[in-house]
């Protein structure tokens, strides 16, 4: 765990994020909200088709989402309360600005919603290719620079042990803590 000067606790942890306890879990969404493959996937079938529904009603009354905006639906049968549809640029295509914002928004939409844990996916570095390590050094600058309202934990959960390994080692090295880093 790191405890960060702006008073965020951030967890890095190894695991499937359809199983985490949060008010909040960030699903690495296309701007069309169709949950096919990934992260997206492992959502709506553990959690339930009304999450695809009510993503499709979202599109259908706002449109698309856009590159590095989020969109919120309920969360089925999950553990937490709200998935937060964070759309992540491609890798090359993309700027890097748009990651940033789509962990901000994030973030922000946490605040929005009066909650006071969110769990986030390395967005973007499965199909549309982000290298782990510069999600992670994107994630922490964010997290670091962040000014939450009521948001006091972060879990950042990562499915595969390359994925935690470089998370960690990153954070590790970017986040600014208030005293030591506590281990989790």
């Amino acid at each position: 765990m790191y405890k960060l000067k702006n008073g965020l606790e951030v967890h890095v942890i190894k695991g499937d994020i359809t199983e985490i306890e949060a008010d909040a879990i960030v699903n690495a969404a296309n701007s069309y909200l169709q949950h096919g493959g990934g992260v997206a996937y492992a959502i709506v079938k553990k959690g339930g088709y009304v999450i695809q529904k009510e993503s499709d009603e979202y599109v259908k009354k706002y449109g698309p989402v856009p590159v590095g905006d989020v969109a919120v639906t309920t969360a089925g049968k999950l553990k937490a309360k709200y998935i937060i549809h964070a759309v992540g640029p491609r890798y090359g295509v993309e700027t890097d600005d748009k990651l940033e914002s789509a962990i901000r928004r994030s973030l922000e939409k946490a605040d929005e919603l009066n909650l006071s844990s969110i769990a986030l996916p390395a967005i973007s570095t499965g199909i549309y290719g982000y290298p782990y390590e510069t999600c992670a050094i994107i994630m922490a600058k964010v997290l670091n620079s962040y000014r939450p309202k009521t948001l006091g934990k972060v879990l950042v959960v990562l499915y595969s042990d390359e994925a935690y390994e470089v998370f960690k080692n990153t954070f590790d090295n970017f986040l600014k803590t208030e005293g030591e880093k506590i281990d989790s």
